[in-house]
C-alpha cells in the first residue's frame, strides 16, 4: 500500500511542480525571475513549489 500512497502523492507533486512552471513561465516577471523560479522548483520540487506559492505569484494590491 505504501508504494501506491507514494506514487499518487509523487503524481500530486508533479503536476503542482508543472501548474506552478506554467504560471511563472507566462508570467510578467523579468526573465532572471523567472529562470530562477524555474530552477529552483526543478532542483526542490516540494520546497520550492511551497516557496513559489508564498512569495512568487504577484497578487493585485488592494487601492
Amino acid at each position: 500500500m505504501g508504494i501506491e500512497v507514494g506514487g499518487l502523492l509523487g503524481l500530486v507533486i508533479l503536476v503542482l511542480d508543472v501548474y506552478a512552471i506554467v504560471k511563472i513561465v507566462s508570467s510578467g516577471a523579468s526573465t532572471g525571475a523567472k529562470v530562477i523560479w524555474v530552477v529552483l522548483i526543478l532542483l526542490l520540487p516540494v520546497l520550492g513549489f511551497l516557496l513559489w506559492l508564498l512569495a512568487g505569484p504577484s497578487r493585485p494590491r488592494a487601492a
